[in-house]
């Protein structure tokens, strides 16, 4: 499991107070707001006063509109025949408190095919190589690929996931090195002089920088909108800065510590509950 650091874990708690004593409703996971997946709920409403938007890179707008424009046919169809792929990977993201739009890399790494494999050998919808699929669990004999089963992968896939993200605390960073291996990472790192991808990206192999390119315009695709795991890590820095000060200017001091007064158990236990929605549960990855 990820490390979770008492700052991050107090924004979680900030943001929670201000959604749910500022009159936030739900939208319930019905086939009309499904997409393409069963996480439920967003928040929503806010007293008309919007939550910051997850920013999206300048250099990105162009490239989401004309890839996802190229791609609506395969991502449609995914979305209508791989929707017990998207849940498999949800519940085991979930329990590795691991954020579920990760999925979307597979979409990107083999467009969630089973049986796909690379001309260097990688198997399976993670796209696994030999020698990593073996370091984080999975068995390769002459009769059986274990790359080439969903569940066990995707717990592989989380595992290495996990790893990485140790080792750059950083969301771009690790789809960078899911593609490449970190060592590549590490050198576009030490040459650019950046730990930012949008800085580092051009000292990176071309199909890694792609590779993340395509990540967080899948992600659009699919949920609309980005999530922290389409920022970097100053970029994730930024915009939690920005949700609490959002938080700060919902309501006046004395309402505020009214809400609190009132609110207090139950926010104990909602943060509980709620740590792993589609919302909050990304900033536990700190």
């Amino acid at each position: 499991m990820l490390n979770l650091k008492n700052k991050t874990g107090s924004l979680i708690v900030v943001f929670f107070l201000t959604v749910f004593s500022s009159k936030a409703g739900y939208i319930p996971n019905t086939e009309e707001n499904k997409v393409g997946h069963d996480t439920t709920a967003v928040i929503v409403n806010m007293d008309d006063r919007a939550i910051p938007e997850f920013p999206l890179h300048s250099s990105m707008e162009g490239f989401v509109t004309d890839y996802t424009r190229s791609h609506d046919e395969l991502f449609e169809k995914l979305k209508t025949t791989k929707s017990n792929y998207f849940t498999t990977i949800d519940k085991i993201f979930l329990q590795r408190n691991i954020p579920v739009e990760l999925k979307y890399l597979a979409i990107v790494e083999s467009k969630l095919k089973t049986n796909a494999r690379s001309s260097v050998g990688a198997v399976g919808v993670w796209q696994f190589m030999p020698g990593t699929a073996k370091t984080f669990g999975l068995k390769i004999t002459e009769k059986y690929d274990e790359r080439q089963h969903l569940w066990k992968s995707t717990v592989a896939a989380a595992k290495y996931i996990e790893y990485l993200y140790e080792f750059f605390e950083d969301w771009l960073l690790v789809v960078a090195s899911y593609n490449s291996g970190p060592a590549p990472v590490l050198n576009a790192i030490k040459k650019s002089g950046s730990k930012s991808f949008w800085k580092l990206q051009y000292f990176l192999p071309k199909e890694t920088r792609l590779h993340v390119k395509r990540f967080i315009a899948t992600h659009y695709y699919f949920e609309g909108k980005g999530s922290l795991v389409t920022l970097g890590k100053s970029e994730t820095d930024k915009y939690l800065k920005e949700v609490e000060e959002f938080n700060e200017k919902q309501l006046p001091a004395d309402e505020q510590k009214e809400e609190d007064d009132t609110s207090n158990t139950f926010m104990t236990q909602l943060v509980a509950v709620m740590i792993n929605e589609k919302e909050i549960k990304l900033t536990l990855k700190k």
